[in-house]
């Protein structure tokens, strides 16, 4: 009968999904090579997630910021003038087989989110208003 295998100190981070971990240390990246951009265009832009085909072939960059919607075309215009840098840095601080080339979109789950938080505001301060004049 075998021994049972003892298991590393890092066996957990296994169990995470490889493109998970590396969606999560490309989303790090690129966040820290945006703050390291000189464009104040992108002062208020936040990478919310990254998502990595399984061949490395391409990466889309899910991002939000306060601009909205309305300033989203600018956005992705700054954004695209600085990819290979961010590619660049990606290449330098992570180790894969290449570097997806990477593709930038609004994240509309977020935005989703917020326009579901205004009907719902709106609807519990119509509730509210109904109430009072009940009363």
């Amino acid at each position: 009968m075998s021994r049972p295998k003892k298991r590393s100190a890092n066996a957990s981070a296994h169990r995470y999904p490889r493109e998970a971990r590396l969606n999560e240390i490309l989303r790090e990246v690129i966040a820290d090579e945006l703050t390291r951009i000189d464009d104040e265009r992108l002062e208020f832009v936040t990478v919310t997630s990254v998502d990595v085909d399984a061949e490395l072939n391409r990466g889309i960059v899910y991002y939000d910021s306060l601009a909205g919607e309305a300033g989203d075309q600018a956005i992705l215009e700054v954004l695209e003038e600085h990819r290979r840098r961010i590619q660049s840095s990606i290449g330098k601080q992570v180790r894969a087989k290449k570097t997806p080339v990477l593709e930038f979109r609004p994240d509309n789950v977020i935005r989703a989110a917020e326009r579901i938080d205004e009907v719902l505001r709106a609807d519990r301060e119509r509730r509210e208003r109904a109430r009072l004049d009940q009363d």
